[in-house]
């Protein structure tokens, strides 16, 4: 798998270049989301919390959880405790703000911390979720090791990630989309010029749906299943342990 990374004229490894994007891209990340999805990611997380939901968790951990959109919708599966992981300060910044404002400190956890060097101790968390976050890690087979060892035997894993249609006209107008518009967007209205371009990019390179199965069988996931959304520009995946 290619390590594209946002930054092409640094020399830092791709986690410290994510961590900086996300840091820069912040204050944009939320209204630009939801612009360049047409808002379509929200209905695809409501797809994930109805998947964590049916475990009946009670302790669930929403990796790169970023301004914690994912860990507030999954207070709606009544987990007693959620833990949000990110790398990116500037993002959880502004997803304490948003938890503050919805009164929910009490319920919802946030933390700075590598999801490929976790601070949790082995079989801790009933659930564990990941939405548009896995392709950002620095190494993938690490990333996903670690959220076996977190995640107790018998526990709920859900992806939601980007994938690439492969169906006309969808494909074409996927690429058309991701490779010209995306970016396009993306420089207008974010400071960060090079911040969208590398989201298309990793998106079109990552791995997906059989492939991906493949990858979490590997690492040690059972059950493994996928389930393509909107003509496959996105993709949930669900395993357990």
């Amino acid at each position: 798998m290619s390590k594209v990374k946002p930054y092409k004229n640094s020399d830092l490894g791709k986690k410290e270049q994510v961590t900086q994007m996300f840091d820069n891209i912040s204050g944009d990340y939320d209204g630009l989301n939801r612009v360049i999805s047409f808002g379509i990611d929200i209905k695809w997380r409501k797809k994930v919390v109805k998947l964590v939901k049916e475990s009946h968790p009670e302790t669930i951990l929403d990796i790169a959880t970023g301004t914690g959109d994912l860990a507030i919708n999954l207070v709606e599966t009544n987990a007693s405790k959620i833990v949000g992981l990110d790398i990116s300060s500037g993002m959880l910044e502004i997803g304490k703000d948003k938890i503050k404002k919805k009164g929910l400190d009490s319920k919802i956890e946030m933390i700075l911390g590598d999801s490929e060097n976790m601070p949790f101790d082995n079989n801790s968390f009933d659930a564990i979720a990941v939405a548009f976050g896995i392709r950002n890690f620095e190494t993938l087979e690490n990333g996903l090791k670690e959220i076996l060892r977190v995640l107790k035997p018998g526990g709920t894993f859900i992806i939601l990630e980007t994938s690439v249609p492969t169906k006309t006209p969808f494909k074409q107008g996927y690429n058309l989309y991701t490779k010209n518009i995306m970016p396009l967007i993306g420089k207008t209205f974010s400071k960060d010029q090079s911040a969208y371009t590398y989201l298309s990019e990793s998106a079109s390179v990552f791995p997906y749906g059989e492939d991906l199965n493949n990858i979490l069988r590997k690492i040690g996931f059972i059950n493994v299943e996928d389930f393509p959304q909107t003509f496959g520009v996105a993709t949930i995946y669900k395993s357990s342990k």
